[in-house]
């Protein structure tokens, strides 16, 4: 038998004013996008933003259904238009803002599995790091220089 260790590395700011200037206004796309989220169920609302190397930045929120499973998360939104509206463009960074309208969060919510697999996606098509920071409403906001770190055990077109 063998072990492996794997080990990630992220980054925590204390609040997103001590982010770069650029990331700031990344979070605050993606809080005006959370105002669009459909969340009648689960009263939690999510706001994706995602920035293109070619200067484009798209906005997701998730979008609920009462069939549970037919809904779609913020960043899943945000990452299939963009591929779909700039299919040869790169994905920079993203930002994440999420946050239950029933009391206010403050601990920072990373992507669910499901949308750190649609990242890998195209983490792995690009080959090229996705720049990924998420908060809750208020408080520290962490970053992540690629998915890798939160889905070290990437499930991608490797195995096809």
């Amino acid at each position: 038998m063998k072990e492996i260790k794997i080990e990630s590395t992220l980054y925590v700011y204390n609040a997103i004013e001590e982010l770069p200037n650029e990331i700031q206004n990344l979070m605050n796309k993606a809080t005006q996008a959370r105002e669009n989220a459909y969340a009648p169920y689960s009263k939690f609302k999510v706001g994706a933003a995602i920035l293109l190397d070619n200067n484009e930045v798209v906005t997701g929120s998730n979008q609920e259904n009462a069939s549970y499973p037919s809904g779609l998360c913020a960043e899943r939104t945000a990452i299939y238009y963009a591929g779909a509206k700039f299919p040869d463009a790169k994905i920079l960074k993203m930002a994440i803002i999420a946050g239950s309208t029933k009391n206010v969060t403050s601990k920072p919510i990373p992507p669910c599995g499901a949308c750190r697999q649609a990242i890998a996606e195209y983490e792995v098509k690009q080959d090229n790091h996705i720049e990924i920071y998420f908060m809750g409403e208020t408080g520290k906001v962490v970053k992540s220089n690629s998915l890798k770190n939160l889905l070290p055990l990437v499930f991608d077109k490797s195995v096809l």
